[in-house]
């Protein structure tokens, strides 16, 4: 028992793989070369030392060029890999904080904050609260806003402060220049 499987296609249909019995054929110098038959169109690629590539199938006739398919494929990998390179990747960091923190151990957590902020990264600020803090969610909140204020000229509130059960979270981005 043999069991065919083809590897799906993932680019264009080229030389014996194209189905249509007549195509509009360019040739690889650019120049159209007509209607003609799918035999004719392969035998001049052939004579060319190219291959014969779908370019647009919907079209009646399909059009087809006359390329060298591998140089077609490494340049779109080429493009991809470059397209890949220029996107602009970020990391939502995380800075967590605790109601009654001291001057200084907040003065360093915003520092971390604003070279976070400065690397083109989100920051996730949260508040846990232990216990009996519980009942003094007030002064996270005072926190929290205070810490908003403070880094304003340099980071934008993207979510606004919000409780989930034992924490307040929000988020800051960067400042959009314009």
């Amino acid at each position: 028992m043999s069991l065919n499987y083809r590897k799906k296609d993932t680019g264009p249909r080229t030389n014996e793989h194209i189905t249509a019995g007549e195509v509009r054929v360019i040739s690889s110098t650019g120049e159209q070369l007509g209607i003609i038959s799918i035999r004719e169109a392969l035998n001049r690629a052939e004579d060319e030392g190219f291959d014969l590539v779908e370019v647009s199938p919907e079209a009646n006739p399909p059009v087809c060029k006359i390329i060298d398919y591998g140089k077609l494929k490494y340049k779109e990998q080429k493009s991809k890999k470059e397209a890949k390179k220029k996107q602009k990747t970020f990391e939502v960091k995380e800075i967590k904080m605790r109601p009654g923190i001291d001057k200084h151990d907040y003065d360093v957590k915003i520092k971390a904050l604003s070279k976070f902020i400065a690397g083109g990264n989100k920051v996730k600020v949260s508040m846990r609260f232990r216990g009996r803090e519980m009942e003094h969610q007030n002064l996270g909140i005072d926190l929290l806003k205070r810490l908003i204020e403070q880094v304003a000229e340099y980071a934008r509130l993207e979510v606004p402060p919000k409780s989930e059960g034992k924490q307040i979270m929000m988020v800051l981005a960067p400042q959009i220049n314009k």
